[in-house]
């Protein structure tokens, strides 16, 4: 009985404590229900969180483009390789998506990658035994082009998945450079480097957007996902003032230049003296940004290198004493050696002089002491210092480039003061000489400097900003700019004058030639007197009476022979570039001599025509002319009617039944001109001139057919 009575009460405590213990987690279950939350975390939002997958939608980075629309920078896609290894992800055995041979996968994609298929293998079974979802391959399977992805599709190897990103792309390879810059993914973003890529990056980046939605286990959108995007804004399109063509006249001359006469430096500008707008600008050494690899310079020397200029500086000294009355073109002097004090003598490049000569004479033998004697005696040293700072030589130009550096006015000792005159001592940069001549090509009225011409939306085509002309200062008259430009026009024609090898053949010339010894590195003055010490330039505009280019060319210390002069490697650039952009330009040319022979340099009308007399048209101007197809048609051209012929411009006649041609020694720029033509989906690999093309010469072509082309230097 007593047993029975403890049984009874340990039956009612263990149902009284399993009592407890329900109604505890009851009104649990019931809190948690009525709140949606456990430990402040709310459970439906944790839920959601976990099934939730969620990206960044990347914006494209804007274009760069010249002033035409020529694409000169832009995203081009890449892509890299991962493989699902885990067998949770295949929900249908029998149509796997997880990597069921692990051999296979890593020999078949190995030979494509060009990856070692070991190293591919040991990174699947590696995977596969931690237990890993997916795994990549490492630096071998990124960066992948369309070509090896299209190929690696094709094996349809189970598992086998793709990231797609971007990457900077520049077509034209070596060009331009230094004003374009350089963009690279950093930190998973592309941003610019150097050069516009930097300069413009917060433009040209745009803003990422991003979505997100629920999935279930095996990664698939749920029925409802909730999904939420917000788009991405991509980044704006800048154009530059730089026209493709004149800068490619411009590379391709420095390039020979660099080949024959292999000189440490070049640096060249071409800029409209009316509106400031540079149309090229180039320096060597360069680099191609596609393989920024083993750069020897990647300063842009044209705005960021001050030199003494030497005798190109002439040409301010005289229009700054035209412009106080201190200038008799006919007066005499005599010529050799000059000592404005006890301490100082200045000397004539050939030492001897040339006896009593006028100061027009003077000028156009590029005579130290004419220019030394106008600043000592009639100028003023502290009135020649004033012009200085007129033309701006102690500051930066306000380029919309990054980097400028300004030269340096050396005016403190008389020595100094005079010797600044035919630039000697005193600093400046190319960009800063061209600013400052563009006074005397413009009325007295000095531009500032600028190759960014518009920005847009490439969405709504709005131009976000424009770029206008601006006059930084009128240092001179427009009558004292117009009897310099006669001056320095004398100094090409003249029979004595050093500017004589710049003339061109069909416009007018007014220049001014420099020769500048070359500061010794280690200190202590200037390095040996010899001509391969020197950096040797021109300041050129054409035509003479009305300058619609001015350009500034500098080589330094160029290999010369014995029988070979500095100005010929400046010459060669100047004439080759000046000469044809003018005529690319359609500018009428001054020297009546050549009209005739001018006129037939142009594009003719080819509209209506036949292929074959198209072909033959074309072929007169002396194009070389590349027909696309067996049609009699004229589908379309990249030449326009009227257009100047630049020398060595290849056309391509496209007919209403195009083939394809063999594009191999092409340039990248001719290659992407044809695919435009063609409406091509056209992918490039490397640099330099078309090596093999992945359609057969001859084959039928159609709209969007894609097109490989691989290039070697």
């Amino acid at each position: 009985m007593k047993s029975n009575k403890t049984s009874q009460r340990m039956a009612m405590v263990l149902l009284s404590f399993f009592a407890v213990i329900f109604l505890v987690l009851a009104g649990r279950f019931l809190f948690i229900q009525a709140s949606g939350e456990v430990a402040g975390v709310n459970l439906k939002e944790f839920a959601e969180s976990k099934r939730t997958d969620s990206y960044t939608l990347e914006a494209t980075r804007g274009k760069i483009l010249d002033r035409n629309g020529m694409e000169l920078a832009y995203d081009q896609p890449t892509y890299s390789i991962y493989a699902i290894v885990s067998e949770k992800y295949s929900a249908d055995k029998k149509h796997p998506i997880h990597v069921t041979d692990v051999d296979k996968t890593a020999e078949e994609i190995a030979a494509i990658i060009d990856a070692d298929s070991a190293d591919l293998k040991e990174r699947l079974q590696k995977g596969i035994d931690d237990g890993l979802w997916q795994v990549e391959f490492g630096s071998a399977g990124s960066g992948l082009s369309q070509d090896q992805k299209k190929q690696i599709e094709d094996l349809e190897l189970p598992g086998i998945q793709f990231t797609e990103e971007a990457e900077r792309f520049y077509p034209n390879g070596t060009f331009a450079s230094q004003i374009i810059g350089l963009a690279q993914r950093k930190d998973g973003v592309i941003t610019g480097l150097t050069g516009i890529e930097q300069q413009l990056n917060d433009q040209l980046s745009g803003k990422n957007g991003s979505i997100s939605y629920e999935r279930d286990g095996y990664g698939y959108k749920l029925l409802n996902p909730s999904e939420e995007v917000q788009a991405a804004h991509d980044g704006d399109n800048v154009y530059l003032t730089i026209d493709q063509k004149i800068q490619t006249l411009l590379e391709d001359t420095l390039t020979q230049v660099n080949k024959k006469w292999n000189p440490k430096k070049i640096s060249a500008v071409v800029m409209n003296p009316k509106t400031g707008e540079i149309v090229a600008m180039s320096n060597r050494p360069s680099y191609d940004p596609n393989n920024p690899e083993n750069v020897e310079n990647w300063y842009n020397d044209a705005i960021s290198n001050p030199v003494e200029p030497g005798s190109t500086m002439k040409m301010f000294t005289v229009a700054s004493a035209i412009e106080e009355g201190k200038w008799n073109p006919d007066e005499k002097y005599q010529s050799g050696s000059f000592k404005p004090d006890s301490k100082t003598k200045i000397s004539d490049w050939n030492e001897n002089g040339w006896g009593s000569i006028t100061y027009l004479e003077g000028m156009q033998r590029s005579s130290n002491v004419m220019v030394a004697n106008l600043v000592a005696n009639k100028i003023g040293e502290d009135k020649f210092l004033e012009y200085l700072k007129k033309f701006h030589f102690d500051q930066k130009t306000g380029i919309d480039l990054p980097g400028e550096i300004p030269g340096t006015i050396l005016y403190n000792y008389q020595s100094e003061k005079i010797s600044t005159s035919y630039g000697q001592g005193t600093t400046a940069t190319p960009i800063q000489m061209i600013t400052a001549a563009s006074a005397i090509a413009n009325d007295g009225n000095m531009v500032t400097p600028h190759i960014i011409d518009k920005i847009v939306d490439p969405d709504t085509k709005k131009v976000v900003e424009q770029k206008k002309t601006e006059v930084q200062g009128k240092p001179i008259s427009k009558g004292t700019a117009d009897e310099t430009l006669k001056i320095l026009e004398s100094v090409v024609t003249s029979e004595h004058g050093t500017g004589k090898p710049y003339k061109l053949d069909d416009y007018s010339v007014a220049g001014k030639t420099g020769t500048a010894q070359i500061p010794n590195p280690n200190g202590g003055g200037y390095m040996e007197d010899r001509k391969n010490n020197y950096l040797y330039s021109f300041l050129g505009m054409a035509p003479a009476d009305d300058p619609e280019l001015i350009m500034y060319v500098s080589v330094q210390q160029p290999e010369l022979k014995v029988t070979e002069t500095g100005s010929e490697p400046v010459a060669f650039i100047f004439k080759n570039v000046m000469e044809n952009a003018l005529h690319y330009m359609d500018i009428s040319p001054d020297q009546t001599d050549n009209q005739e022979e001018v006129t037939e340099k142009h594009v003719p009308d080819i509209d209506g025509m036949s292929t074959r007399a198209a072909k033959k048209a074309l072929e007169e101007t002396g194009m070389e002319v590349v027909v696309v197809g067996e049609g009699d048609k004229v589908a379309s051209t990249n030449v326009q009617s009227g257009d100047a012929v630049i020398e060595g411009e290849r056309a391509v006649i496209v007919t209403d039944e195009p083939t394809m041609p063999d594009i191999k020694g092409w340039s990248m720029r001719e290659v992407l001109e044809l695919g435009e033509l063609l409406e091509l989906d056209v992918e490039t690999i490397d640099t330099g001139y078309a090596k093999t093309q992945s359609i057969k010469k001859g084959t039928k072509l159609n709209k969007n057919d894609y097109l490989a082309v691989e290039f070697s230097t």
